[in-house]
């Protein structure tokens, strides 16, 4: 996501960190730029007019002007007015009311609700611990129910059953009367894809609305269809009052218009971001953290927080107690760093959260690819019990095995070696004492803080 605008935004603004000082003319320039990146990305006009003049008038003012470093100042301005017109900070779920919370599912059809619906249940489960029950009202869209039901067991939230013969309000008072008699914290509530000028299908909610009362009526909008998601969900915010938006399917979205928009058109927050067809890909918005993805500084919060919740904390401690003990590191060892990987979404979900991506040439970016790390467990899974744990038994009749086995080539096997080789010698390092070492090295070279002199650029 926002790979277009990162790229634009970084190339005009690097121009600026240079400079000893700005002028107004190249100010208006810079704008100029700015703004036709803004609306390649899809950003509304209105959106962007407003972004560009209060950028403008604030990197006019003398803090610029007279600034040793106008260019990391200017920088700064964009980032904070990126940070407002998406929303100031995350909003989180209300879900303060009397158990159960009511969570109204909206949107058009195709948009992604009823696999959102299914990531909420799993982010309220894992990262809230409460107890969830989800229902289909969706009485139109074939297969529908049998939809959420599979994927209910899935990230292990109760199904209240439902069916095409039963009317959308009938099937939601009556779950919820069944999730308190359950003791539930949270009902999600799925409702038929519908489009805001269709009078009967929008009376339908509101009347499933006024019966339920939901405490979230959150909107799911495919942010692929950059600032027509905003129009949309205003347009619906007007029929339902609206708490938030989930911007699904963001993994294919490389503008990121809708995300800009939404805020400012509908007065809104965006609340999740979901990308991918997994059930554990949905995160928070956060708008700030996602102004520094803009502008290609990464998002290390986020990526600290998935690494928190998705690796497998028990053996990475089991791997740290055999370095510490002195036992080498093996194949198996490294099978388990590739799954691991796998497990958080693969290279291609870490990317746009590490710092300095942006500036990554695409014919770069374009060589790493999550089909290394699935062939790589492949080729190990086609060794034997031995050859991975004395990987240096791996000649020329075994590599040739391998392959065949895996489906791959001996200069692949090749590669692999030398790689898990670089890799064992690294984690040498760590073995006895060695990691304590290491720390003391890094603490030596960045300082107590354990950050890099001068901090990060803002």
């Amino acid at each position: 996501m926002f790979e277009n605008l990162t790229e634009r935004l970084g190339g005009v603004l690097n121009r600026l960190r240079g400079q000893g000082r700005l002028s107004e003319e190249n100010i208006k320039e810079t704008m100029r730029e700015v703004r036709m990146a803004l609306l390649e990305a899809d950003v509304a006009l209105p959106v962007v007019r407003e972004f560009t003049e209060q950028v403008k008038q604030k990197a006019l003012g003398e803090e610029v002007m007279r600034s040793l470093t106008p260019g990391q100042v200017m920088i700064k301005i964009v980032n904070d007015e990126l940070v407002r017109v998406m929303g100031a900070a995350n909003e989180r779920l209300n879900l303060s009311a009397q158990p159960p919370a009511v969570v109204l599912m909206a949107g058009l059809q195709g948009s992604g609700k009823t696999t959102s619906v299914a990531k909420l249940a799993r982010w309220l489960r894992e990262t809230q611990r409460k107890s969830v029950m989800v229902v289909s009202c969706d009485v139109y869209r074939p297969a529908a129910i049998d939809q959420l039901q599979r994927l209910a067991a899935e990230v292990g939230a109760e199904f209240f059953p439902s069916n095409t013969a039963q009317k959308p309000l009938d099937i939601a008072t009556d779950a919820l009367a069944h999730a308190r008699k359950q003791f539930k914290d949270v009902l999600i509530v799925d409702t038929a894809g519908r489009l805001h000028v269709d009078e009967q299908m929008m009376g339908e909610i509101k009347q499933l609305h006024a019966r339920i009362k939901p405490v979230e009526t959150l909107f799911v909008v495919d942010s692929m269809t950059g600032q027509d998601a905003a129009v949309t969900a205003k347009a619906f915010n007007e029929a339902l009052q609206l708490t938030g938006v989930v911007l699904t399917k963001t993994d294919g979205d490389a503008r990121g218009g809708a995300a800009l928009s939404i805020r400012q058109i509908t007065g809104k927050p965006i609340k999740f971001l979901g990308s991918g067809e997994k059930s554990d890909a949905l995160e928070p918005f956060h708008p700030e953290r996602m102004a520094s993805r803009i502008l290609g500084m990464g998002d290390v919060l986020s990526l600290v927080e998935e690494v928190h919740r998705k690796v497998d904390h028990g053996k990475a401690e089991q791997l740290a107690k055999k370095l510490q003990a002195g036992k080498g590191f093996d194949l198996y060892d490294f099978r388990e760093q590739m799954e691991q990987m796998a497990k958080m979404g693969g290279i291609s979900s870490l990317m746009d959260k590490l710092p300095g991506m942006g500036n990554i040439p695409d014919h770069v970016k374009g060589q790493i690819n999550d089909r290394e790390i699935h062939r790589t467990i492949a080729i190990i899974n086609s060794m034997t019990a031995q050859e991975r744990r004395f990987p240096a038994i791996i000649k020329g009749s075994r590599k040739r095995r391998i392959a065949l086995g895996s489906g791959t080539q001996v200069q692949e096997i090749n590669k692999l070696l030398k790689q898990f080789a670089q890799m064992q010698k690294m984690m040498k390092k760590m073995q006895g004492g060695g990691m304590a070492k290491m720390m003391r090295s890094l603490k030596g070279r960045f300082g107590s803080g354990g950050m890099p002199p001068g901090g990060f650029p803002f």
